[in-house]
C-alpha cells in the first residue's frame, strides 16, 4: 500500500525547511550541464555536473510574488514531486506560470506530473504557461489543463506570448526570448514555440522523450535546440469546485 498525499501550500506558507527538501529535489533530478554549458553560462556550469538550485533562488525567483504557490506530493511520506507557480495580472486576465516542475526520478511515469499541475488551478485563472525543455512537462501541463497538445492554440500563444512574458514578475520568464516560426515567419531553424532561455541543461534525455512523443502524435512545438526551452501557453477551461481544505490524501495501491 502506498500513500500518496498532495499539498498545496501560499507564499508565505513555505517554509525553509520546505525550501530546503525542494532545492535537494531539483538538485538531484532535474537534469546536468551540457558540453557547451560552461562556455554560455560560466565556469561554474561543468559538462556532466548536475545542474544545482539553492532554496534562496526559489524562493526569489520561483515564488516571486505575493500570489505564487506551492505544490508537492509525498509518497510514503517521501518528496515524490513538487512545482512552484506563480500569477499575475494582464489586460484584466490572470496568467498562472509555471516557474518549475520536479519529479523524482524514482516516481516518475505515474502521472504524478499531471496532478500536481491539477492541483496549481485555481478558478479564477484565464490562462496557463510553463517553459521547459521536457516534452513531458508540456504534456502534463496540457493534461492538467484541458488542453490537448496537438489542438492547443498557436494563434493563441502567437498573438499573447510577448505581451504576458513582459509582464511576469519571474524575471527569468520576462527575460526569455521568443524564438521560432511562430513568432518570426522567416525562422528556419525548425523551432516552431520556443524561448531562448540560454540555459544548457543537457537534452539528451528530453531529446530521447521527442523522438518517442512523435512516434505517436504530431509534435506541435518544433524542434529542442541548445540553450533553449519550448513554450507553452494554454486558455484556461472554466471549471467549479469547492475545496475544503489545502490537502487531499489519497490511498493507492
Amino acid at each position: 500500500m502506498h500513500k500518496t498525499v498532495f499539498e498545496s501550500f501560499k507564499s508565505d506558507q513555505v517554509t525553509e525547511e520546505m525550501l530546503d527538501e525542494a532545492a535537494k529535489l531539483f538538485s538531484e533530478n532535474y537534469g546536468v550541464w551540457s558540453e557547451h554549458a560552461a562556455e554560455g553560462m560560466g565556469k561554474f556550469a561543468k559538462a556532466g555536473r548536475p545542474v544545482r538550485l539553492s532554496k534562496e533562488r526559489l524562493r526569489n525567483e520561483y515564488l516571486p510574488s505575493e500570489t505564487s504557490s506551492y505544490v508537492r506530493v509525498t509518497v510514503n511520506d517521501n518528496l515524490a514531486g513538487n512545482a512552484f507557480a506563480c500569477r499575475w495580472s494582464i489586460d484584466g486576465r490572470t496568467i498562472c506560470w509555471i516557474t518549475q516542475l520536479v519529479v523524482h526520478h524514482d516516481y516518475r511515469e505515474r502521472g504524478l506530473a499531471t496532478r500536481l499541475l491539477n492541483e496549481t488551478r485555481l478558478d479564477g485563472d484565464d490562462v496557463y504557461g510553463i517553459m521547459s525543455s521536457h516534452p513531458a512537462a508540456c504534456l502534463a501541463a496540457s493534461r492538467a489543463y484541458g488542453r490537448p497538445i496537438d489542438t492547443a492554440s498557436l494563434e493563441f500563444m502567437k498573438e499573447n506570448a510577448q505581451s504576458i512574458m513582459k509582464a511576469s514578475p519571474a524575471g527569468y520568464v520576462r527575460d526569455a526570448k521568443l524564438q521560432g516560426w511562430l513568432f518570426d515567419s522567416e525562422d528556419t531553424s525548425g523551432l516552431v514555440s520556443s524561448v531562448d532561455t540560454g540555459f544548457f541543461v543537457d537534452h539528451e534525455e528530453p531529446l530521447a522523450a521527442l523522438k518517442w512523443v512523435r512516434k505517436s502524435m504530431e509534435w506541435p512545438l518544433g524542434e529542442l535546440l541548445e540553450g533553449h526551452e519550448f513554450i507553452l501557453i494554454l486558455q484556461a477551461k472554466r471549471r467549479f469546485r469547492f475545496r475544503s481544505d489545502s490537502s487531499r490524501q489519497n490511498a493507492m495501491s
